[in-house]
């Protein structure tokens, strides 16, 4: 049902009637807030401080983060990370810390709490140096450089994340699969930075790197998988978009089966993607349909800072997108 759900919203996007979808929860970040800045967060009474307990409330956290359960991953996350925080001894507890502050910056960023992002991101990377392990490291690093990017210091975002590619992939203690993997998430992040300040040639190296990467960890792992060049796929997307090349992202983006995409946030941020596109040249149309696409695909993705600017530009075509107004007012654009 999943797959033939994400079948007919792609069509839709390049070719179908509009269709309306279903209204998200509004988002709080009070109790994460909290513990961020005051550090007031208790462990749930039902929670299990132990070494089990801890990685599956990691995992728990991971889960509603790909499912874009992000209302429900804010609720959770202080509690979680209390939970973490309580292991003894620390260092035993730092990487699942380090790994929930990860996820963490991740919400904020989809959230648009770039102050948040910073303080999160820095947490990680303290946390994540304490307990070793050099996956976490890394990701800490993608969350440190997301946090200058979105600061708009572009060129030390990008070298953050180049050099973590590096140290990361020139590591020893980590399988191969798993060291290239994340080099090739720090490489496409690298790129979407480059991309960020304009630099055409930089973007393209750095998004060629990834995807050769990507396929480098793809025959170490002997398997066949295809998410590391997905996730380049998706950056390549954003790379195009952001240079201004808005026709050969939609080629791109026409190539990409959305059922392949493996959690629903992904599914939901590529619909994103093309509508941006869409919009960039100058469609109306197609951005709504992909905006709705990505509605279904994951509703919470849809109060981004710009989907909401899509949405509000979209209501000049009122008449003739319908339902257009109560899609703006979902995604929390004021209406008169």
């Amino acid at each position: 049902m999943r797959r033939r759900e994400l079948l007919a919203a792609a069509a839709v996007v390049f070719a179908s009637p509009l269709t309306s979808a279903t209204p998200a929860e509004a988002s709080t970040l009070a109790p994460l807030e909290e513990l961020l800045l005051y550090g007031s967060a208790a462990v749930p009474e039902d929670g299990d401080v132990s070494p089990a307990g801890v990685a599956a409330a990691v995992k728990e956290s991971r889960a509603h983060f790909r499912a874009a359960r992000y209302d429900t991953l804010a609720r959770a996350l202080p509690g979680q990370i209390a939970r973490a925080r309580a292991l003894q001894p620390a260092e035993t507890a730092a990487t699942a810390v380090a790994d929930l502050y990860n996820i963490t910056a991740r919400l904020c960023i989809k959230l648009g709490e770039d102050g948040l992002v910073a303080i999160t991101a820095d947490r990680a990377l303290n946390s994540a140096r304490t307990g070793g392990d050099a996956l976490t490291i890394a990701e800490a690093h993608r969350m440190v450089s997301s946090a200058w990017r979105r600061q708009g210091h572009l060129a030390r975002a990008t070298d953050i994340a180049v050099r973590a590619a590096q140290d990361v992939r020139a590591g020893r203690g980590t399988a191969e699969p798993a060291r290239l993997a994340a080099s090739t998430s720090l490489l496409a992040t690298a790129a979407y930075t480059a991309a960020t300040m304009g630099d055409r040639q930089t973007a393209h190296a750095l998004i060629a790197e990834a995807a050769d990467t990507a396929k480098a960890g793809r025959a170490a792992a002997d398997v066949c998988t295809a998410a590391g060049i997905q996730q380049v796929q998706l950056h390549q997307l954003s790379v195009h978009y952001l240079l201004g090349d808005a026709g050969q992202a939609i080629d791109l983006a026409k190539t990409i089966d959305p059922t392949t995409l493996p959690t629903a946030e992904r599914q939901g941020r590529f619909f994103i993607d093309v509508a941006r596109c869409f919009d960039q040249w100058g469609k109306p149309e197609q951005c709504y349909r992909a905006l709705l696409a990505a509605e279904r695909a994951a509703p919470q993705e849809i109060r981004r800072g710009s989907v909401k600017g899509m949405a509000s530009g979209l209501l000049h075509h009122d008449r003739a997108l319908p339902g257009v107004r109560a899609f703006a007012g979902r995604t929390g654009v004021p209406l008169n």
